[in-house]
Parts: structure tokens; sequence; C-alpha cells
């Protein structure tokens, strides 16, 4: 049997792919929440069609690789039209279930070495090539932050924005910034650069290992031990996939969530006020897929809720490994904008029936995709981070 050339791929990707020749036999549990049996899969539930499911994507790498399909548009969607939120790999009982994602990233740049990112996507690239972040924003090094708040060059704590906190979500970022110094964290900021997640979920790795090193060079100069994000898709990055090629960030990675948890936890909830500031209210919470399917972090974002005095969270159907996804992720909002609304837009809707007037999440892009099918259908949620929330209520 001839088989495709990959060995100009990076070498995570090429460990992944290897994977696909004989582990998948299509049961078809990665298409339904495990235990649940509720979908979890939006591109599977949305088109159809089995190339759209987890099993499928296995399915085409293993012809393309046999040399048994050939690359078409045909192809191409199906690689590309995946949020990749994991939900699958909480589904699957096989052995390669925790690298499905990686499978499928692996593909991605396949294709784009193969034969170039679809044009939505392959925009990222060159706007972190010429601006450092996928927006196209000016590039902001944070002096003004650090001016702004009396930041020093050194810290035990490094806050790593984020591209989407930075140039978009600012409220959630300034809320961040706020709650750290009423905590009293020794903390500053960094001249930091685009984490890599957007260009790594799409298969653009060119510049993904230089981007870390710079990051983690900046980091270091401040003497911290601690980087904390308030971002799902940058703590999953500096997590998990700093390491996977080859770059050690060489301090502790924690979300927000988990790093407020453990300063209140010395403080006493005594700091924190009623419903987040703004009397009793009822919340639903929503679980970003980097936190959750990806890094199995479930807990400490409800337990922070738990801290709220008159916050009473109410439980969306689907949650924790059966969540579904805010429809942002892997390359989806900027490729797919119209279908990241639909998937959105289940997800409101399912919030809505909980009865609560407060869909909360803990990642910017989430924050963003929500709040734009929340608006456009009309349904009258606040949608906010829930660091906004503990902001409200120190």
């Amino acid at each position: 049997m001839e088989f495709a050339d990959i060995s100009g791929l990076s070498q995570p990707s090429q460990e992944a792919l290897k994977l696909v020749l004989d582990r998948c036999i299509k049961c078809n549990t990665c298409k339904y929440a495990y235990k649940e049996f509720t979908p979890t899969c939006p591109s599977g539930e949305s088109f159809k069609f089995e190339s759209y499911w987890a099993s499928g994507r296995i399915r085409i790498a293993r012809g393309l690789l046999t040399k048994r399909l050939e690359w078409t548009e045909d192809i191409l969607h199906p690689i590309f039209a995946c949020t990749t939120c994991g939900a699958c790999k909480d589904s699957c009982q096989a052995p390669q279930k925790d690298r499905i994602v990686d499978i499928i990233e692996a593909l991605r740049e396949f294709a784009v070495k193969s034969v170039g990112a679809p044009a939505r996507q392959a925009r990222l690239d060159q706007l972190v090539v010429e601006h450092h972040n996928p927006y196209g924003n000016a590039h902001s090094d944070n002096a003004d932050i650090r001016a702004k708040y009396h930041l020093k060059p050194t810290a035990s704590v490094v806050y790593f924005i984020g591209c989407t906190s930075n140039y978009r979500q600012q409220r959630l970022r300034d809320a961040t910034l706020s709650v750290l110094q009423k905590l009293g964290v020794d903390f500053t900021v960094v001249d930091e650069r685009c984490c890599g997640s957007p260009l790594i979920r799409t298969g653009q790795l060119d510049l993904v290992p230089g981007l870390m090193r710079h990051n983690v060079g900046e980091i270091a100069k401040t003497g911290a031990k601690i980087v904390v994000t308030s971002c799902a898709g940058c703590y999953r990055t500096m997590k998990q996939d700093f390491a996977k090629y080859g770059v050690g960030i060489g301090v502790e990675v924690l979300h927000t969530t988990e790093l407020i948890n453990r300063e209140l936890g010395k403080a006493g909830t005594k700091r924190l006020q009623q419903g987040g500031g703004a009397g009793a209210t009822t919340v639903t919470y929503h679980d970003p897929c980097h936190l959750g399917h990806h890094i199995g972090l479930f807990e400490p974002p409800r337990d922070l809720l738990a801290r709220i005095p008159g916050v009473e969270l109410v439980e969306m159907p689907r949650n924790r490994t059966a969540s579904w996804c805010c429809g942002a992720g892997g390359g989806v909002k900027i490729g797919y904008p119209d279908w990241a609304l639909r998937v959105a837009g289940e997800r409101v809707e399912e919030a809505r029936r909980t009865g609560a007037g407060t869909l909360v999440s803990t990642c910017p892009f989430c924050k963003t995709n929500l709040s734009d099918a929340n608006a456009q259908a009309g349904t009258g949620l606040d949608v906010v981070d829930l660091v906004e929330l503990i902001d409200r209520a120190l």
C-alpha cells in the first residue's frame, strides 16, 4: 500500500496521524454524550453526514494517508467545519480517545501543507505576522496597562491577557485586572503576542514555536512563578500545547477561576457581596470547551459561583462532559460565521429554557459568540464572564 509523505509536518502531527490507520472501528459512540446519549457534536448534528463526525474525519485522514482519497473542496469542508470542541473525545471509548482533537488538528496541518488553508482561516496567519494578533489591531505592548495600574516589571504572577480580551472583550480584561488588584495579588502584564491557539486549531503552525518562545521569554523576565489567564484558549495552549511543541513554559499555569478560588480561600467569602453586587440572581453556566472537554476543568467555575451569596446556579441539561459548544472555536467563527451563530443560538436557547436571567461563561471567545447569538435571537439574557460577576461582588 502506498502512503502519503507526511515528513514535512510537525512531529506532533506526524505522531497523531499515525494513530488513524488501525484504531477507529466506527462504533458511533463519538456522536453522543457518553451515558447520557444527548447530541454533543455541532458539526455532525448540523451537516448530518458521516464525514462531519469524528469517526468520519478519521476515515478521511486514513484515506488521504493511504492515497485512496485526493484533495478536493468536498474533502476540505468537513476537515475545517469543526469547532474542535472535543466532545467526541469525552464520548469515545477507544484507546485513541484523548488524541482525537490532535488527529483533527494534524489533518488540518496536512491540508495546509498540501493545498493551503481555506481563504478565511488563512488570513489569521497573515494578521499574526503583521500585528502579532489574529484581529489585525495595532499591537499593544501593554505599557499603558502597566502605567494605569501601577504594575512593576517583576511580580510573582503574570496575567496573560490574550488577544480576544485585549482587543475585543476589554470589559472582561478590565474586570480581571480589577479583581487581581482587589485581591491583593502581586501581578504584572507583559508584552505578549498571540499564544498560537488560533493557528494551531487551523493547522497553520509555522509561526507557532516563535510565538511561544517570545511569550515564555517575556514571562521569564518578570520572575513570576504563576501565569494566569482569563482565556480558555490561552489556558489550553499554555497548559498542553507549549510542551507538545517543545517549548517549556517553566511556571504554573492557572485559569482565573482557579487563582481567584485560591485567593478567596485565603481572604474568606465575607468579601463577596450579595448576588454579585446586584441582589439575588439566577444564573446558568456554560462550560468552555478548552476548559471542559479539553482539560477537564469543570468544578472551579462552579465553586466560584457558589461563593457568591444570593447567586443560584441552574444547570443546563447539557453540562460538563455533555456540554454543547459555543460554536466559535477551531477557526469556525472566522471561517463559517453564520454556522457559528447557529451553534451558539442552540446553546442560548438551552440557557433561556432554564429560566435563568444570566448566562455565565469563563472564556472571552464564548462570551463573544454567545452574546452575538443572544442579540440575534433577542433572547434578553445577560451574557457575562464569571470574572465580571466576581468584580461586582468584591
